[in-house]
């Protein structure tokens, strides 16, 4: 069986030198059932330099190819080439069921060498448990290992070929699986949107959020209170489109996460949607509306950018007289850029807005000191920087 990844926080008290990726690490299952492992960025590195091969041959998936051959690489043959497969496109589930989900997409471009096959990684949020299967060249395949009713999962899709080259992953495909493959309902709502967080007080806030829509008919909304780690609990279950939700004590200064809702829609028959956006647990009541002075400012700089990606690293400069215990910080990418991995914070991202936290080592940010994270991502039309930044609810400076 899975057993949890390593939280980034974590990370730190082995070896504080490691990027932290935002999907942590993961281990292996028992023999027979599907493996998980560490997946590359979703970016694949920078140009010219050949990602890592996946870890071994996986067995998570039901797949239905035919037999195929792949080449035999001499021993000792050189992996001088730098030129990965391209990324799979058109990634789609074709087919969605309570156990299964069957996937589709259209064949990598080869790059240097013949493709031998593909790799699919696949979670469900709110968890810390990645699984992974490996298929040969082919363009569909049935996963179903690990595979529950009712419950959401991300897939991505990624090219190998004969000599280890990796591609770029594909883009992120969402389902939620029905509560029944028979029953005279098994389509799930839509997903609620614009979830927000209001009316704060020192023990509760307010939800609010659009309605979903349904086929046959939203029966209401479940709650959910996330503890930022694998553990979701539900909160309520409500007819509205609002909830008044009592806030839970602030998590221990040693972790750098926090407590965040979402809401799922529900119908008569049981299946729900897929997940709204999340919003984190305010740890102060709702601030004035006349902004405080910056105390803060940040500059963000591509490091590499190249056609399809790039490296950002952001730096954070406290000009408060005080130390900064705990910081998050806030921005909104311009262009369609995705980050697909980061280091020296715990990074997160809802559309266009990104969320990053501090991790362990780097909590304390002192009067007129900085702190600095990186930040890999994808992009397809523009890479456009972002231009206001908040840390902690407050504005920053920029530049």
């Amino acid at each position: 069986m899975p057993r949890r990844r390593v939280r980034p926080g974590l990370l730190a008290a082995v070896v504080s030198s490691i990027a932290v990726f935002g999907v942590g690490a993961i281990a292996v299952p028992a023999a027979g059932a599907g493996t998980t492992v560490l997946p590359a960025p979703a970016a694949g590195g920078l140009p010219g330099v050949a990602p890592a091969p996946a870890a071994g041959s996986l067995t998570g998936a039901a797949a239905t190819p035919s037999p195929t051959v792949t080449p035999t690489i001499p021993p000792g043959t050189p992996d001088t080439s730098p030129f990965p497969p391209g990324v799979p496109t058109n990634v789609t589930a074709s087919q969605v069921r309570t156990r299964s989900v069957t996937l589709t997409w259209t064949a990598a471009t080869r790059g240097c060498c013949a493709i031998a096959g593909y790799d699919i990684t696949y979670y469900s949020p709110f968890d810390d448990v990645v699984m992974s299967a490996s298929v040969g060249d082919v363009t569909t395949t049935t996963i179903s290992n690990y595979i529950t009713p009712g419950r959401q999962y991300s897939f991505r899709i990624a090219a190998r070929d004969v000599v280890g080259h990796r591609s770029l992953s594909s883009e992120p495909v969402i389902v939620v699986t029905p509560v029944t493959d028979t029953g005279p309902d098994t389509t799930p709502p839509s997903a609620p949107q614009n979830l927000t967080i209001g009316a704060v007080t020192d023990s509760t806030a307010r939800l609010s959020w659009s309605p979903s829509t349904d086929d046959v008919g939203v029966s209401g909304y479940n709650v959910y209170r996330f503890d930022g780690w694998f553990t979701s609990f539900l909160v309520a279950t409500v007819p509205t489109t609002t909830y008044t939700v009592a806030l839970p004590p602030p998590p221990p200064p040693s972790t750098p996460l926090r407590y965040q809702f979402y809401v799922r829609a529900r119908d008569a028959a049981g299946n729900v949607s897929i997940a709204s956006n999340t919003v984190f647990a305010p740890t102060t009541p709702t601030p004035p509306t006349t902004p405080p002075p910056s105390t803060c400012r940040v500059t963000y700089q591509n490091q590499s950018e190249w056609q399809g990606g790039f490296v950002t690293v952001v730096t954070v400069t406290n000009t408060a007289t005080v130390p900064v215990d705990g910081w998050t910080l806030t921005f909104s990418f311009r262009g369609d850029q995705q980050i697909t991995s980061g280091w020296n914070a715990t990074t997160g991202q809802s559309g266009a807005t990104v969320t990053a936290r501090n991790v362990d080592w780097n909590r304390v940010v002192p009067a007129d000191g900085s702190v600095s994270f990186g930040i890999q991502g994808s992009w397809k039309t523009s890479n456009a920087p972002p231009t206001s930044f908040v840390l902690n609810g407050g504005p920053c400076t920029v530049g």
